[in-house]
C-alpha cells in the first residue's frame, strides 16, 4: 500500500501530469486577461449598468483571492486530485452557465463559480507537481507551470479578441471550456495525495477575510454609482475595515491561522508584497482599462483591440527568462525588482500622449516599455517572495504571497475602473444632460462610455451630430484616462525606491554597530 504523499513511477506518466496540469493551469490567468476585452461586446448585448459589468471580471477575482488559501488546505485533508477535479469541474459548469446566460447578472455569478473553481485548481495543481516531481526536475516543472501561467496571462487579450472579432463575446468562453474539458480528460493520469499532517481548516479567517473583501469591492463599485460620500457606500467601507479587524485578531489567536501575520515583521516580506500590490495597479489595471478605451474612444475594434494589447502583453512571453538570468548573472534581485517598477511608472507617464485617433505606432513605446517592466518582474518576484523568509516559513509565505498578490489584483482591478467611470462622469454628465434631458440618464450614459460603448450612445443622435458628440465623449474618455495613467505611474515608481530600499542588505533603520553586533537570521535571498 502505498503513503499518501507517494509519488506516481517516473517516465510518461509524469509527462502526462504536467500536461494535464498545465492546461487547467492555463485557464486561470486567461480569465483575468482574456475576459476584459469580451465586456464591451457582454454590455451592448446583454445590456447591464457598468457595476453589473465589473462583476463579470471582479466577481472571479474576488473569489479566487479570498479562497485561495482554504482551498489548499482542503486539497491537503481530501487529497490533490479530488480538488484539482473539483475544480475543473466546476470551472467548467460555470463557463456554460456563462455562455447561455440570458443577463449579466447571471454571467456575474456564474463568473464568481469560476473564482472559486480557479481557487481549487490552481492549489491542487501545485501541490500536484510539487508531489510529483523530486529535484531538478521538480524546479523544470515548476518553470513549465510558471511559463504557463505567463503565457495564459499574455495572450488573453489577443486570443480573446480575435475570437470576438470572429464568433462573437460567447466563443471566449467556448474555447476556454474547451481547455478545461481536456484537461478533465486527463484526469485519470493524475495519483492521488494528501498530507496526512494537515491541521484543522481556518474557517473564521476565511470568512472574515471574504467578506471584508468583498465589502470593500462593492463600496468600490457603487462609489460612482451612489457618490462617494453616500451612507451606504461609507457603510461598506466601515464594515469591510470591521472585518480585517476581526480578520486580524482572528488569525492571532488561531492555532493554525491561514495568515501568519508575524511574517510581515520580516521588512523583505513586506517588500515584495507593497511591490505585489504596485505592480497589479501598474499591469492589471492597465489590462481592463485600456480595451474599453481602444474600442470606446480609439474606434478600434474588438479584434483591434487584442492585438494592440499583444504590445504590452507579448514581452511577458520571454523578459521573465531575462529577469532570472539576470539575477542569475550576479544582479541583486532587488535591482531586478525595482528596473522592472520603474520600466511599468515610465511605460504609463508615456502612455498619457494617449488621444483619440492615436495610431498603433504611437502606442507601440510606452505599451512595450511598461511590458518590458512586467515580464523582468515576473520572473523573479515568485522567487523573492520564498527567499525574504526563512526556508522553514516558505510554505507558509507562498501561500500568503499568491493570496495577496490575487487580493491586490482583484482591489487594482475595481480601484481602476470606477476611478475612470468617477472621472468620465465629471467631465461629460453635465454636457450629456443637454443632450439627454436629465443627470440619471446622463449619468447612466457616462457609465456606458466608460465601460466602452460610446458609440451606442450616439446611436440616435441626429446625424449631423454624431461625429462631434463621439469626439466630446472619447475627449472626456482620454482626460479620465490620463489621470488613472499619472497615478500608477506615480505609484509605481514611489514603490520602486520604496522596495529597493526596503530589500537592502542592512536595515539601515538599526544603529549601525546594533546591526553590526546583532546576529541575523539566514534567509535563501543570501545566498
Amino acid at each position: 500500500m502505498s503513503t499518501p504523499d507517494a509519488r506516481p513511477a517516473a517516465g510518461n506518466r509524469t509527462g502526462l501530469t504536467l500536461l494535464v496540469v498545465c492546461l487547467g493551469v492555463l485557464i486561470v490567468p486567461l480569465g483575468v486577461s482574456g475576459t476584459p476585452v469580451a465586456l464591451p461586446d457582454i454590455g451592448r448585448e446583454l445590456g447591464g449598468s457598468l457595476a453589473s459589468l465589473q462583476w463579470v471580471v471582479n466577481a472571479y477575482n474576488v473569489m479566487a483571492a479570498s479562497l485561495m488559501m482554504v482551498a489548499g488546505s482542503l486539497a491537503d485533508l481530501i487529497g490533490r486530485k479530488k480538488m484539482f477535479a473539483f475544480g475543473t469541474g466546476l470551472y467548467a459548469v460555470s463557463l456554460i452557465a456563462t455562455v447561455f446566460a440570458p443577463s449579466v447578472l447571471v454571467i456575474d455569478i456564474a463568473r464568481g463559480l469560476a473564482g472559486v473553481g480557479a481557487a481549487a485548481l490552481m492549489t491542487s495543481a501545485t501541490a500536484i507537481v510539487a508531489t510529483t516531481f523530486d529535484g531538478a526536475a521538480r524546479a523544470k516543472a515548476f518553470a513549465v507551470a510558471g511559463m504557463t501561467l505567463g503565457a495564459g496571462l499574455a495572450l488573453g487579450p489577443t486570443t480573446s479578441g480575435l475570437l470576438v472579432g470572429a464568433f462573437g463575446w460567447e466563443s471566449v468562453f467556448y474555447a476556454h471550456l474547451a481547455l478545461v474539458v481536456l484537461s478533465m480528460l486527463g484526469l485519470p493520469f493524475l495519483a492521488e495525495s494528501r498530507n496526512p499532517d494537515a491541521g484543522r481548516i481556518d474557517w473564521p479567517g476565511t470568512v472574515t477575510f471574504s467578506l471584508a473583501l468583498v465589502l470593500f469591492t462593492l463600496a468600490i463599485i457603487q462609489g460612482p454609482q451612489n457618490g462617494w460620500a453616500s451612507g451606504t457606500v461609507l457603510g461598506l467601507f466601515a464594515g469591510s475595515i470591521v472585518l480585517i479587524a476581526i480578520f486580524a485578531v482572528v488569525e492571532r489567536r488561531h492555532a493554525a491561522p491561514m495568515f501568519d501575520l508575524s511574517l510581515f515583521k520580516e521588512r523583505r516580506f513586506l517588500a515584495v508584497n507593497l511591490l505585489n500590490v504596485a505592480f497589479s495597479f501598474g499591469f492589471i489595471g492597465l489590462l481592463l482599462v485600456l480595451p474599453a478605451y481602444l474600442i470606446g474612444a480609439n474606434g478600434a475594434s474588438s479584434e483591434g483591440a487584442g492585438l494592440i494589447m499583444l504590445l504590452l502583453t507579448g514581452p511577458v512571453l520571454f523578459c521573465p527568462l531575462i529577469g532570472g538570468r539576470m539575477v542569475a548573472a550576479g544582479v541583486q534581485m532587488r535591482v531586478v525588482l525595482g528596473l522592472g517598477l520603474i520600466l511599468i511608472a515610465a511605460g504609463c507617464a508615456w502612455l498619457t500622449v494617449a488621444h483619440p485617433g492615436i495610431s498603433v505606432l504611437g502606442l507601440a513605446g510606452p505599451l512595450l516599455v511598461a511590458g518590458v517592466g512586467v515580464g523582468l518582474i515576473m520572473g523573479v518576484l515568485d522567487g523573492a517572495a520564498v527567499s525574504t523568509v526563512p526556508p522553514e516559513r516558505a510554505g507558509m509565505a507562498a501561500g500568503m504571497f499568491n493570496t495577496i498578490r490575487l487580493a491586490s489584483e482583484a482591489i487594482a482591478a475595481v480601484v481602476m475602473v470606477a476611478a475612470l467611470a468617477s472621472m468620465v462622469r465629471s467631465r461629460i454628465t453635465d454636457g450629456l444632460s443637454q443632450y439627454l434631458g436629465d443627470k440619471a440618464s446622463a449619468g447612466t450614459a457616462a457609465d456606458q462610455v466608460a465601460s466602452g460603448d460610446a458609440a451606442g450612445v450616439v446611436a440616435d443622435a441626429p446625424a449631423n451630430l454624431r461625429d462631434s458628440f463621439l469626439d466630446f465623449l472619447s475627449q472626456g474618455h482620454t482626460d479620465a484616462l490620463r489621470i488613472i495613467l499619472w497615478a500608477s505611474a506615480a505609484l509605481c515608481a514611489v514603490t520602486a525606491v520604496a522596495v529597493h530600499l526596503m530589500l537592502a542588505e542592512r536595515d539601515v533603520s538599526a544603529p549601525a554597530d546594533e546591526a553590526a553586533a546583532a546576529p541575523r537570521k539566514r534567509t535563501l535571498v543570501d545566498d
